[in-house]
C-alpha cells in the first residue's frame, strides 16, 4: 500500500505540474498579445508624446493648421464648381430659377 500511495503522490505531483505548464503557457500567449497589440498601437510613442508638452502642441498646431487649409481649399473648389454650375443655369434661361440665378450670380461676382 505504501508503494501505491507513493505512485499516487508522484503522479498527483506530474499533473499539478503538466497543469502549472499549462497555465505559464496560456499566460506567455496573452501578454505575447498584449506586446504585439502595444506596437501595432504605438503607445510607447504616444505616452512619449505626451510626455514632451512643446512636441504635443507643436504637433497639434501643425495639424490644425492643415486641416484649416484644406477646408478653405475645398470650400473654395466647391463653391466655384457651384459657381460654374450656376452660370450654366442662367445660359438656359430658365423662366424662374434663370432670373433668380443670375441675380445671384451678380451679386457673388460684385463681391469678387
Amino acid at each position: 500500500m505504501g508503494r501505491h500511495s507513493k505512485d499516487n503522490k508522484q503522479q498527483e505531483e506530474q499533473e499539478k505540474q503538466e497543469e502549472q505548464m499549462r497555465l505559464q503557457r496560456k499566460l506567455i500567449d496573452k501578454l505575447t498579445r498584449v506586446s504585439q497589440d502595444m506596437e501595432r498601437f504605438n503607445l510607447s510613442e504616444y505616452i512619449t508624446l505626451l510626455n514632451s508638452p512643446r512636441r504635443f502642441f507643436f504637433i497639434n498646431f501643425m495639424a490644425g493648421i492643415a486641416r484649416g487649409l484644406g477646408f478653405a481649399l475645398g470650400a473654395t473648389i466647391l463653391g466655384a464648381v457651384v459657381l460654374y454650375f450656376l452660370q450654366r443655369l442662367v445660359v438656359l434661361n430658365l423662366p424662374v430659377i434663370g432670373d433668380f440665378v443670375a441675380e445671384l450670380v451678380k451679386i457673388v461676382q460684385q463681391h469678387l
